[in-house]
């Protein structure tokens, strides 16, 4: 018997509903911590300079060093939504591009990336991934989590209105492994499409979804690591992500 995606998801969820130990935020609660409105906008072209006017309306927002030993580079980002998907624009300070991989879907965070996390609906523990490198390859993952136990789903037909734009520009020298620079950039845009069967989507006026930006570098052989929300050793401490509420 086949059954609906969406149904589906919903099933396994409930399935493990009994030992998750999350209890989500009541309709109409007010978020806690971090909190980032987000504007609207109509759809444009990214091309990873961040160019776009469209981003005019959009304040910058900044990312946070996790410890401190680590490389002090400023790192910031900022999100747009639309009536097909999500804008998000990152940029930061750096000096070398360490990034070897030339494929999508590696294990990108094992070098330089900037990373975010969407997590639409607080009644079920699955949530986006995606993962972008200076060299502007992706990994764009489902992530089901249970009680710390996770593992990312690759997005299955990714092609079409399903599939990411994304594009990156690195400042100050080339983008190619191993080159001096001062900085570089990734702009990405994620259709709602892709986000099937998560559940609060797409959002309206008013919508809140739980979130956290990221990035980790590992110039002079340090692993250095930013985030917005502050978690703990892991990105996939869920509960504590921030919150975007869409204007």
């Amino acid at each position: 018997m086949k059954i609906h995606a969406r149904v589906a998801l919903v099933l396994i969820v409930a399935a493990a509903w009994g030992s998750w130990p999350f209890t989500p935020r009541l309709a109409g609660q007010e978020p806690a911590g971090k909190v980032l409105r987000v504007r609207q906008t109509a759809d444009f072209t990214v091309n990873g300079s961040g160019d776009a006017s469209a981003w005019r309306a959009s304040e910058w927002e900044p990312i946070h060093l996790r410890v401190t030993d680590g490389q002090q580079y400023q790192t910031r980002f900022k999100v747009l939504y639309s009536k097909t998907g999500l804008y998000v624009l990152m940029e930061a300070e750096d000096r070398r591009i360490t990034a070897t991989m030339n494929e999508d879907f590696l294990d990108l965070w094992n070098e330089d990336v900037f990373e975010f996390f969407l997590w639409p609906d607080e009644r079920y523990p699955v949530y986006f991934e995606y993962e972008i490198s200076p060299l502007g390859f992706e990994l764009p993952i489902l992530i089901p989590n249970f009680g710390g136990q996770f593992l990312g789903w690759r997005p299955w037909h990714y092609e079409g209105a399903r599939k990411t734009q994304k594009a990156t520009t690195v400042l100050g020298g080339p983008k190619q492994s191993g080159a001096r620079v001062t900085g570089w950039k990734a702009e990405v845009y994620v259709p709602y499409d892709l986000l099937k069967p998560l559940q609060n989507v797409p959002p309206r006026p008013g919508t809140k979804w739980r979130a956290n930006f990221y990035r980790v570098d590992y110039d002079d052989n340090k692993n250095t690591s930013w985030d917005w929300a502050r978690v703990g050793r892991s990105f996939h401490e869920f509960t504590r992500f921030g919150t975007l509420v869409f204007e």
